[in-house]
């Protein structure tokens, strides 16, 4: 199952996807996170940044560059040996992997495609594949994201927020991308009103509302300590409501087995 969280840049997008990631990895060590923002502060909200070594970006460099090293081993092959022994990070309950930031000047299409080929096989090898998408809408337009089965928009009370969430859904349509559903979720809902708004939003636009989160100072704080988010506590509201979500997808996959 690949699960792909996105929406604008600071409705905490990033903060959804490690919390899933710390609450699915506690039922299955299988789980693969992928930081796919050039920003990449998913590695920080899991609290694992010392861990990662190599980014894919900087292998993808370093195959331009120079291909001296590759002995015997077809190029498919020099990619896949290096991802796997230098680019996944092997953290307790979840492996890592950080796409790094886009490619500089020169010509990246046979590099790009031969990793997308490598990619495909390697997450034929988990069965739970949590994205943290690149803020806003690019991974649509260039089709990046197609391969995911659910996407999850977050989206904030911020007149942006919903507008990118919107876009979102229309882009979907457009280029045809056949997720099995896109979700809403709202996040930093401070009152019944906005909470209304959020609902109300969702059902115009065709978009079925996975949960609302509240506003929780001590993410905050936490972040302001550079502390990981899953030490919030997870008797919190906020905690309870995103393992309520992860619960949610854990069910799809049994179901679909």
């Amino acid at each position: 199952m690949i699960i792909a969280v996105t929406g604008k840049g600071g409705t905490g997008k990033t903060i959804l996807a490690a919390l899933l990631t710390h609450f699915i990895s506690k039922k299955t060590n299988n789980v693969l996170a992928v930081d796919a923002d050039p920003d990449s502060n998913l590695p920080d909200a899991l609290g694992v940044s010392e861990l990662v070594t190599k980014t894919l970006g900087e292998i993808r460099e370093v195959f331009q560059e120079s291909r001296d090293d590759m002995g015997t081993l077809n190029k498919e092959q020099w990619l896949e040996g290096k991802i796997y022994s230098e680019a996944i990070c092997e953290c307790d309950n979840f492996d890592l992997l950080v796409m790094g930031r886009p490619e500089g000047e020169g010509c990246y299409c046979f590099a790009n495609n031969l990793l997308r080929g490598v990619l495909r096989k390697l997450m034929r090898h988990y069965d739970y594949i949590i994205i943290d998408s690149e803020a806003g809408l690019e991974h649509f337009s260039r089709k990046t994201i197609e391969g995911a089965d659910y996407i999850i928009v977050v989206t904030d009370m911020s007149k942006k927020g919903l507008a990118t969430a919107k876009r979102i859904k229309e882009l979907s349509e457009e280029l045809e991308l056949n997720f099995k559903e896109i979700y809403l979720v709202g996040n930093r809902i401070a009152s019944k009103e906005a909470e209304e708004t959020i609902r109300k939003f969702a059902e115009d636009n065709g978009l079925k509302l996975l949960e609302i989160l509240p506003y929780d100072e001590k993410i905050a704080e936490l972040d302001l300590k550079g502390l990981p988010v899953t030490l919030l506590p997870e008797d919190s509201e906020y905690m309870r409501k995103v393992k309520k979500i992860a619960d949610h997808f854990i069910e799809l996959s049994v179901k679909a087995r």
